[in-house]
């Protein structure tokens, strides 16, 4: 293999990348390119922990091919779009009214945390660890 020197301690190898003398090593000089901006959701989060705990492979694939970020927001966004959709089903068959909100506002309160509850552990189950 040829090694042609480009600067100070760099090498530039046939393969097309350039590599930084360190010691005796050879440090390849990778980058990524630019990230969007957009701050990652709670479902996001918990995406991005599940894969880096329970299924590494994948987790270093998609960070690898830079398809990592893109996955963790459609993740959160569709998370959230989900949530949106079943709470009113949920909050209806549960019998979180309206009328009770009025007459029993901590009964109201206790049967809404619940539904969330419901529905993030189908979130959890679909989205999250699949």
């Amino acid at each position: 293999m040829s090694a042609n020197n480009s600067r100070k301690g760099a090498l530039h190898l046939a393969n097309n990348l350039t590599y930084t003398r360190n010691g005796d090593y050879l440090i390849p000089d990778l980058s990524l390119s630019e990230q969007p901006e957009k701050p990652l959701g709670k479902y996001g989060r918990m995406r991005k922990a599940y894969l880096k705990e329970h299924r590494p492979l994948i987790y270093n694939q998609l960070l690898l091919t830079e398809k990592l970020y893109p996955h963790l927001i459609e993740i959160d966004e569709t998370a959230n779009s989900r949530l949106e959709q079943m709470m009113p089903q949920l909050a209806e068959s549960a019998g979180a009214t309206e009328e009770l909100k009025a007459r029993d506002p901590m009964r109201w309160v206790g049967l809404m945390n619940t539904c969330k509850a419901q529905a993030e552990e189908i979130l959890m189950a679909e989205l999250i660890h699949s």
